[in-house]
C-alpha cells in the first residue's frame, strides 16, 4: 500500500445481506469513470464472495477479521485462507470492536496479520484510544504501545496498513480536531518506523470514526493521513461515493 495513493475502504460491520449489493452495483458505476485513490469494501463474511463476485476492477474486497490459525475446531470462525480463496485482498485486523468486545489483545493481533500474509492478505490493523484514555492525556502513549507490539515483524517490506480510529469517535458522530488526528497520525508513523525501519515510511495510515462526506475533505488532507476507514457512511453508494471523491 503505497502512501500517495490514498485508501478508502469500508466497514460494513455486521450490516449487510444480498439486496445490499445493489449499492456495490452503483458504486462500480460511478468508478468507471477513474477515480484518485484505492477503494475497498470489508462486508460481513457471509458477503464476501458474492461482493467479489461484482465489484470489477475498481473496488478491492476485504474481511473484517481472521483466525490466526489455519484451519481446525474453531466452530464459526474464518481463516484468512478462506477470506483470499472467497476473493478477498485485504484484512481488517484489531478493530476496537473485537479487541473490546472479544478481548483481543496486540499480541492476538500480530498473529492474526501473519496468518493474513501467509495467505496473501494485506492487513489493515486497527489502534485507537478510549475516552478515558484521551482524557487522561494518554493517546500517543496507549497508540504507540498498540502498534509496536501489534505489528509483526513480518510486515516488513510488505503490503499493509494502519488505522487509527479513537474508540470514542466510532459511530458517535464525534470526531477529533483535526489537530488531534495529525498528532497521533505522526505518533503512529513513528512507532511503525521504529518496530519495522524505514521501509514503514510508506504504508498509509488511516483515519477512521464518524468519516462523512462533510468533514472527509478537511480530515485526508491532515499530514500522515493516507486514507479513510468508513463505518456507516460506506453502506451507502452515494455516501461512499463523497467519501471517495474527496481524497
Amino acid at each position: 500500500m503505497k502512501q500517495s495513493v490514498k485508501l478508502i475502504a469500508g466497514n460494513w460491520k455486521m450490516n449487510g445481506v444480498a439486496a445490499n449489493l445493489a449499492e456495490v452495483e452503483i458504486l462500480k458505476r460511478e468508478l468507471e469513470s477513474g477515480v484518485d485513490c484505492r477503494v475497498a469494501l470489508c462486508p460481513p463474511a457471509t458477503l464476501v464472495g458474492r461482493l467479489a463476485a461484482v465489484a470489477g476492477s475498481k473496488i478491492e474486497v476485504g474481511g473484517q477479521d481472521c483466525r490466526a490459525e489455519t484451519s481446525g475446531a474453531f466452530t464459526g470462525d474464518i481463516s484468512a485462507a478462506m477470506l483470499r480463496d472467497a476473493g478477498a485482498t485485504l484484512v481488517i485486523l484489531g478493530h476496537s470492536e473485537r479487541r473490546q468486545g472479544h478481548g483481543e489483545t496486540d499480541a492476538l493481533v500480530a498473529a492474526k496479520a501473519e496468518a493474513a500474509l501467509e495467505a496473501g492478505l494485506s492487513p489493515i490493523i486497527c489502534v485507537g484510544e478510549t475516552l478515558q484514555e484521551r482524557e487522561a492525556g494518554r493517546a500517543v502513549e496507549v497508540v504507540r504501545r498498540q502498534v509496536v507490539h501489534s505489528l509483526p515483524l513480518a510486515l516488513t517490506g510488505r503490503d499493509f496498513a494502519v488505522a487509527y480510529e479513537p474508540v470514542w469517535a466510532i459511530g458517535t458522530g464525534l470526531t477529533p480536531t483535526l489537530e488531534q488526528i495529525e498528532e497521533v497520525h505522526r505518533a503512529v508513523r513513528s512507532a511503525m518506523i521504529e518496530r519495522l525501519g524505514l521501509a514503514a515510511a510508506h504504508p498509509p495510515i488511516l483515519y477512521g470514526g464518524s468519516v462523512k462526506p462533510d468533514n472527509a475533505r478537511d480530515i485526508l488532507a491532515v499530514p500522515e493521513v493516507g486514507g479513510a476507514l468508513v463505518g456507516g457512511a460506506s453502506l451507502k453508494a452515494a455516501d461512499f461515493l463523497g467519501i471517495i471523491q474527496a481524497a
